[in-house]
């Protein structure tokens, strides 16, 4: 089973290492057709939040029987998006040098994902916060970015988040993912650099199922 999951975990770091060079294509096609290089940043940077984020934390509760591979797979590529900042060679059409945000984006994506996890024992319940910044956040993005033409926060990509989010995670969890997706929206508004919405998400998630996972409202 060990060797298994290693298996899946290598064919999904392979998988991700093809979204992100393959951003790269898709950057150079938005420059081309006229987007600032800004833009074109942006929307990539959610392009990965959904295509690495978001489809690996689906796959996670159907090919691993424990956190432990995907937190680790996830720390990995945490230090594969912070080298590199530290050596200051950026892969310049998805990162910037304003922020370390799709760091914490990693990170976040693994360490709730294991307390959720150990203190649930539900796969399903701890990739829900993976999902929540993954596709989430990825939404509201797009709205701003197609609205204003550069990273900023405004309510418009709030609401967009909520209509996507609640009913996924009505779906997914029953009520009580609904009300995390829903509190997930309003507390992505507001980030205290460098703690940025997805620490925030994450953490706001974590505050409404824990308890009520440990009250035994979510059955």
């Amino acid at each position: 089973m060990l060797l298994v999951e290693a298996g899946w975990a290598i064919a999904l770091l392979a998988y991700v290492m093809a979204v992100v060079v393959g951003t790269k294509a898709l950057y150079d096609i938005m420059r081309r057709h006229g987007l600032p290089h800004n833009v074109a940043v942006y929307y990539n940077r959610k392009a990965i939040h959904v295509l690495a984020g978001g489809v690996v934390a689906l796959l996670v509760p159907l090919l691993f029987s424990e956190p432990w591979i995907p937190f680790v797979l996830a720390f990995v590529l945490a230090l594969l998006t912070y080298i590199p900042h530290r050596v200051g060679r950026l892969m310049y059409w998805f990162q910037t040098e304003d922020n370390m945000y799709e760091v914490n984006f990693c990170i976040m994506w693994g360490f709730s994902l294991l307390i959720l996890w150990l203190l649930t024992g539900d796969p399903r319940v701890a990739v829900f916060p993976a999902l929540l910044i993954s596709f989430g956040d990825a939404v509201t993005g797009i709205v701003r970015n197609m609205l204003f033409g550069r990273r900023t926060k405004h309510w418009a990509g709030n609401i967009a988040m909520a209509a996507l989010v609640v009913p996924l995670g009505f779906l997914w969890l029953g009520v009580w993912g609904a009300l995390a997706g829903l509190i997930a929206s309003i507390v992505e508004r507001y980030e205290f650099p460098p703690v940025d919405d997805n620490t925030l998400i994450p953490l706001a998630s974590l505050a409404i199922l824990l308890p009520a996972h440990f009250l035994g409202f979510m059955v």
